[in-house]
């Protein structure tokens, strides 16, 4: 799909979203697309101009059982909010681990929909993003904007 921050690539099996990919390309060809992808791509564009702050996705991502108790916290972190490494590495019961914490959050599978984009060094400075600084920025600028805009209104 297209987006503000570049083609997503969005994969799944037949009922959960399994991962969505940066700097993808378009299929030249038609391919079935299962309903569950239909679905993704239309939260992701109302996310994408504003309207959706939460997503209600049945989502299946790979990982060990230790990145995905991180990716279930950072999942926790609320829209225009921000959390840090130090601080999700509390929150699973790790407080040494805030490097391991960075490492998972890296190979989160569902960026957006686990928004790590959310979590930013203890000093408050971005850090590392799979889809690179600029799009952790955007993102982290996009929800402050609405997160603002909700509160005037």
């Amino acid at each position: 799909m297209d987006s503000p921050i570049g083609v997503l690539k969005l994969s799944s099996d037949e009922g959960q979203l399994k991962s969505i990919s940066f700097d993808a390309g378009f299929l030249s060809e038609e391919v079935y697309v299962p309903d569950i992808l239909i679905t993704a791509e239309k939260q992701l564009e109302e996310y994408f101009s504003g309207s959706r702050q939460l997503f209600d996705l049945p989502i299946d991502p790979e990982g060990t059982e230790f990145q995905r108790r991180v990716w279930k916290q950072v999942a926790t972190v609320n829209y225009g909010s921000t959390k840090s490494y130090v601080e999700i590495a509390r929150e699973v019961n790790s407080q040494d681990s805030s490097r391991a914490v960075g490492m998972a959050n890296g190979k989160n599978p569902l960026p957006i929909i686990i928004p790590c984009h959310r979590i930013i060094g203890h000093n408050g400075k971005l850090t590392g993003y799979a889809g690179g600084l600029e799009r952790k920025k955007w993102l982290l600028l996009h929800e402050q904007y609405y997160t603002l805009n909700d509160r005037l209104f």
